[in-house]
Formats: C-alpha cells, structure tokens, sequence
C-alpha cells in the first residue's frame, strides 16, 4: 500500500493530484436498518420499503435511467470468452446501473453476469470479502471495493497491469497509485467521491435566507427556524438528517465534523489525535442536534434514510453523497427543482472537509474466469460507460477527460459549486491492513457520544485503541 502523509486537497487538487497515496471511502451503504426513519417502512422480516414519495433506490434508478447502456467498445476481444458465466457483486444502492451493464454487455459479447448486491454497508461488505478470501472462495469474480481497501485485499486481487495497465493511465494517477499494491495494479478506478449538503432553495428563500448556511451555527439557526415553520403543517419535517448509524459511514460523517472544527485529521505522523478539545466540540455539537433539528433515529440512518427523509420533503437540509443529486431530480421527485447543493458547513476560520470516497472495480485472484472477468472490469471503467453513469447517475468518473465533457458538466453542475471543498483523507495510509480495526474504533466512540456520553471520558478510549492499529 502506498504510504503517504494525510495531506487535505481540494476537489481541483484531487484531481491534479499525481500522488494522492491512500484515498478514503465512499461510505456509501443500502440501508441496514435500526431505527424508523420518517419517510420509510420497515417490513416484517426487517428490509426496506418507501412510502410513494419516496421510492427506493432501485425504483428511482429505473426511472432516472432514460439512456440506453453504450457499447462494449472491446466486445471483439471480448467475445473470444463467449458462454462465460460470471458473478459481479454489485452496488446496491446503483443496481440497476448494474444490471443494465451486465445486459448490455451480454448483448455484446456473449458472457452472461450474474449482479449481486453487496451487504448492505461498507463494513459488512469488507467482512464478507475477508471470509470470502479466507476461505479461497471462487464463488464471485468481480467485486467492487472501497477505495481503502487495495492494500488490505491487494493478496487476494489479481493483477490487471498486463492487460488494463494502459488504459489505466486515463484516470486519475492518485487513483491508479492507490490502487497499485507491491507494484501490481490490483483495481480499477470505478468512481470517485465526496459529500455535499443538499438543501431546499423554496424553503431558504420561503424563510428569508438569502444562501445556504457557511457555518454549522448558521446550518443551526436555518434549520431550526425552518423546521418550526414547517411543523405547523406537516409533524414529520426536520431540519438536518445525516448517516449516524455506528458503521463506516458515521467515520466518514465525524471525520468532516472534526476537520471542520480544527480538530485535524484522527492522525498524524503516526500519532493518533483525537483527543482533543475541538473533537470533544464537534462530537458535542452533534449530540445537541439528535432530538433537535435532526430527529432522534438518525443514530440509525445510512445514507438511504437519510436520502428518503430529504426527498419524500421531510428535511431542510441533508449530508449525502454525489448520487442523491441525480435521484432528486428525478421526474417523479417531489422536491425536483427545489433543491441545491453546496460545501459542508464549518467553523468560522476553519475550512469545510469532505471525506474522500469512490469505489473499484477487483478480480479475485481465486475466480476461475480471469479473463472474461477482466473484460467486464475494462467495460465498467470505460469513458463510455463512466460518462453514461456520470449523466444518469451524478457518479464522478475517474477519467478527467470525461470530467470535462459538456453533456457530463451539465449533469454534474455542483462539482463547479463545490470544487473548493477541502477533501480530506482518513488514516487509511498509517494504519495499512488495520485500517477496518481503527475506523470501528473510531466510529463506535462517535455513537457513543451521540447516544450521550462524555467525550472526555469516551476519546481517551478511542486514542488509545487507535493508537494500537499503528505499525
């Protein structure tokens, strides 16, 4: 694994950046219910259902997706493996992209691909490869995997250089370079990541704010006024939902509130700092909006709670990532045409931060159709194809060519909005293969003070179990 010190970069700097090191997670899950959010239903066995106004994440993707899939512009090499059956598991939360790839690439070369979703968040997903690899498993081909994940699974990746080696040279080479493990290309960059606040345009201007909120005192002045306006009508309406769920995507969430605060970056030169009085501030902050502008079962939202509370027209203001965009401005959205997007809130003299994300595209070194797998892989990560899932999806490409295609930056118009969004890094580069190790860490400490204990009791705690996923 590339190591590298946690230097924050903003979104043009990503970009540019020839030597980004370990990126950071997408955090990205379906969701894995706990608490009933509004907006949402749970059935009997546990799994998710929407009210009519707010589809699921299948349903919208089927009718944000008016294209037809491109080409497989490799289909003539790829024929070669006609008949080969394999097994991809997929993005749960963008499926149907999924599944419409698979068709198309069936279509085209003969290789029939079975679409699995993954589990339903970023940490069961790693756990399920862990037992998957142990075990020496050939059951499933492809898989797609957290930009932290290379240099933890890069043993049990094949190695794409022989044959995607130079197409790889089009992304984005900090990418490429997080993705490259003892000097083999183990993964190819799928889509790159980062969160926005979403917000509703009618509601800032129905309660006299002239732009969104630049600091967290003005996200909490905004959305407390807002949701008192709007409970007079609708008893379900709140100011701010975001992923407080105790898992990989709370890390990504706190991480941002930390940075935002001045509290750095969880660690550098190999010394855990969380413990700190600006944590301590911004954990506490965010315990003060459980029950207030957020509602109390945040602490058991993914982002597809989080998704559906904003756009069933129940919250003011949301942290999500890229994807939410494109679902919101669905034509069977409610809140189409209401809603816009900006960076993160932060401290006054401190920066806003957004955790790095994105997800790969890995051929298990125990699949049994390497070959055709790879094919499959080099379709994925197509200009074609990323520019197709740009436009239909608001997933970034990888591919700066295509970043600045004009059909692409006009479904995409809030990388423009938010390209001085300081994107932060967590420790993935300084903990290596224990990375997973240190993120529970983290994040099981972060539900603890949200669920009301004293950070000044709980971040020692978390230091110290930190510190002990250090080399």
């Amino acid at each position: 694994m590339p190591s590298t010190k946690t230097k924050p970069l903003t979104w043009i700097g990503l970009i540019a950046s020839a030597t980004l090191g370990v990126m950071l997670t997408g955090c990205r899950s379906e969701p894995a219910r706990q608490d009933q959010p509004q907006g949402a239903s749970t059935t009997a066995k546990g799994t998710t259902t929407t009210t009519a106004a707010a589809p699921t994440a299948t349903a919208q993707a089927q009718a944000t997706i008016k294209g037809e899939a491109p080409a497989v512009p490799n289909a003539a090499e790829a024929k070669k493996y006609s008949g080969t059956k394999l097994t991809f598991y997929g993005d749960p939360v963008a499926l149907e992209f999924d599944k419409i790839a698979a068709a198309r690439f069936k279509q085209d070369t003969g290789i029939e691909v079975t679409v699995l979703p993954r589990p339903k968040d970023a940490t069961e997903t790693y756990a399920t490869y862990q037992r998957l690899f142990q075990a020496q498993s050939g059951d499933i081909d492809v898989l797609m995997l957290d930009v932290i994940w290379p240099g933890a699974f890069g043993a049990s990746l094949s190695d794409l250089g022989p044959k995607l080696g130079e197409v790889a040279k089009s992304h984005i080479e900090g990418i490429v370079q997080n993705n490259t493990v003892d000097g083999k290309l183990v993964a190819m960059p799928w889509y790159t990541d980062f969160p926005i606040l979403y917000y509703r345009t009618d509601l800032l201007q129905k309660y006299g704010f002239s732009k969104p909120p630049e600091t967290w005192d003005e996200l909490e002045q905004q959305a407390k006024k807002i949701q008192e306006g709007e409970k007079a009508t609708n008893a379900n309406f709140t100011g701010f939902v975001w992923q407080g769920k105790a898992y990989e995507g709370l890390s990504c969430n706190a991480l941002e509130w930390v940075y935002s605060h001045g509290g750095g970056t969880l660690v550098s030169d190999k010394k855990v700092t969380v413990n700190n009085p600006q944590v301590a501030k911004a954990l506490s902050r965010a315990r003060g909006w459980i029950g207030g502008i957020s509602p109390s079962g945040v602490t058991g939202y993914t982002e597809e709670e989080a998704r559906n509370v904003f756009q069933s027209g129940n919250a003011a203001f949301m942290r999500n990532w890229p994807y939410a965009y494109a679902l919101g401005n669905d034509e069977k959205s409610i809140i189409k045409g209401k809603f816009d997007v900006a960076p993160l809130p932060h401290e006054p003299g401190q920066k806003s931060g957004g955790t790095i994300g994105g997800w790969q595209l890995g051929v298990s070194k125990y699949s049994k159709n390497q070959d055709a797998a790879i094919e499959f892989i080099r379709y994925q990560t197509s200009p074609e194809y990323q520019k197709f899932r740009a436009i239909h999806g608001s997933l970034i490409p990888t591919i700066p060519a295509v970043q600045s295609d004009p059909d692409v930056v006009k479904a995409l118009p809030f990388l423009a909005r938010t390209k001085e969004v300081t994107l932060v890094a967590r420790p993935s580069a300084a903990t290596g293969a224990r990375y997973n190790e240190a993120s529970i860490a983290f994040f099981q400490g972060v539900s603890q003070v949200l669920q009301g204990q004293d950070p000044a009791t709980v971040l020692p705690q978390v230091e110290q179990r930190m510190q002990r996923t250090l080399p």
